[in-house]
């Protein structure tokens, strides 16, 4: 499960912006996206991943994929990066 991934992880990046800037820099193996967020929020994290050939794969919940980062809100967008 992708949640599990995101637990493991030694280092995450949370969020769209900061998301796309870690894809530019080319330091992200993975993305984590939440199948419940808007389309406005993840078409930037897609479009760079696709141009940058990185995986992409796809949780249910933002709130779930939150709590997996260890934070109290929902997220819509995790790169795990290394």
């Amino acid at each position: 499960m992708s949640y599990d991934k995101v637990e493991q992880a030694k280092k995450t990046i949370i969020g769209t912006k900061q998301t796309v800037k870690a894809i530019r820099a080319g330091i992200v193996t993975e993305v984590i996206i939440a199948q419940d967020a808007e389309e406005k929020v993840i078409a930037p994290v897609l479009e760079e991943a696709e141009i940058h050939s990185i995986q992409v794969t796809h949780v249910e919940s933002r709130e779930k994929l939150g709590h997996a980062c260890g934070i109290q809100v929902g997220a819509a967008v995790v790169a795990i990066t290394g």
